[in-house]
């Protein structure tokens, strides 16, 4: 299992060492601010992408098949970016990264979601999430601190992934891991438009928008309202990190049991839209790690209830394809949210905050009245 969330890990930070220093980047390259976060977000796109199919290949071939190559190659094209010299070859090296990291979600959350089941699943997926969210706490300090003295350097945290490829080939069972022949992969596209499931990846895609509005655009804010360092932006990225993880690992299945799932995960919204509509309104520096935190704390009571919610409804020869399509739909609305939201930062610059917390409540909204039908 250790293994397993370290590779989980990594695949949730790839953001996490870029957002600190994104303001140097796009000051360097100057990048128009309506594009530039697809500096951040392009490895989303790719990722997306690559989850499902490689999800499903996963499932004919074994997820270890698939985890320890991209691990491997997450190492190298995630490097590459300190040799970026220009815009086009940044967009191109994240790209890359993306598919790396697409097949390490696909492989980890595949072999976690087939190795436990019923309740242990659940807690299993809320220590996924508190260790995703731990990665990019330590990333997030990391990328900000190595930052200070220059940008490209920040990209050899990718290396990181070298020793854990070596660990999964030492340490992951390799028994029991191709789940599904040929006729019931073909199925899968069938079980993803029933009712039941369609709306879980759209609710991923948008929570998943959500939180890349303060991955992208919160560090752009701070520099500008409080002069905030590259360290300071790591900082705040970690704290949201934290609630995240700690509320993951030790409150989210408590609350999903006294209030039920839905119950936390409206809670969850709400926590989430707080915290964004705070954000233009704080400069001093203490509050704004405040309300970072609070946003982690909704963001980890969303998540593994989401996750956990799609693996019991999935059949269990399907469930490494169906998570990691959902794993693709979050990914994709990382992509989206710059897209959606980098014109009304132009326009608007700290309402983009507002209108990201009107999103965030409304799929509260919708996803609560859905499921009391």
């Amino acid at each position: 299992m250790l293994v397993l969330l370290l590779a989980g890990g990594l695949s949730s930070a790839v953001g996490s060492v870029v957002a600190p220093v994104f303001p140097d980047v796009i000051e360097q390259f100057n990048v128009d601010p309506r594009w530039a976060g697809l500096l951040v977000s392009t490895h989303t796109l790719t990722m997306a992408l690559a989850s499902p199919l490689l999800g499903i290949w996963a499932n004919r071939v074994g997820s270890l098949r698939i985890l320890v190559p991209s691990l491997v190659a997450y190492a190298l094209v995630g490097a590459a970016g300190a040799l970026s010299q220009g815009f086009i070859s940044m967009l191109l090296t994240r790209a890359l990264v993306g598919v790396a990291s697409g097949g390490i979600a696909a492989g980890s959350i595949g072999l976690l979601s087939q190795l436990y089941t019923g309740e242990a699943r659940s807690r299993i997926m809320g220590y996924a999430t508190s260790a995703l969210a731990t990665a990019t706490i330590i990333f997030s300090l990391l990328g900000g601190w190595i930052g200070l003295y220059d940008w490209r350097y920040t990209f050899g945290l990718y290396g990181l992934s070298l020793p854990v490829a070596l660990a999964a080939l030492w340490t992951l069972p390799r028994r029991g891991q191709k789940s599904a022949d040929l006729p019931q992969t073909q199925g899968l596209a069938k079980r993803v438009r029933q009712p039941d499931i369609y709306p879980l990846f759209l609710a991923l895609a948008a929570v998943s928008a959500i939180f890349y509005v303060v991955v992208v655009y919160a560090p752009l804010y701070l520099k500008a309202a409080i002069g905030a360092s590259s360290l300071f932006n790591g900082i705040v990225l970690a704290a949201r990190s934290l609630g995240a993880a700690l509320i993951s690992a030790l409150g989210a299945s408590r609350l999903a049991k006294t209030v039920g799932v839905n119950g936390a995960i409206a809670i969850g919204f709400l926590c989430m839209a707080l915290s964004l509509v705070a954000i233009p309104n704080l400069v001093h520096e203490p509050l704004i790690l405040l309300s970072a935190l609070l946003f982690g704390i909704g963001f980890g009571l969303v998540m593994p209830n989401f996750y956990s919610a799609l693996a019991d409804r999935s059949p269990e020869a399907q469930r490494a394809g169906i998570v990691a399509i959902g794993t693709g739909a979050a990914s994709l609305g990382q992509f989206l949210s710059p897209l959606l939201f980098g014109p009304v930062w132009k326009a608007a610059g700290g309402g983009v905050f507002y209108g990201a917390a009107g999103l965030a409540i409304l799929v509260g909204i919708l996803n609560w009245l859905k499921q009391r039908r």
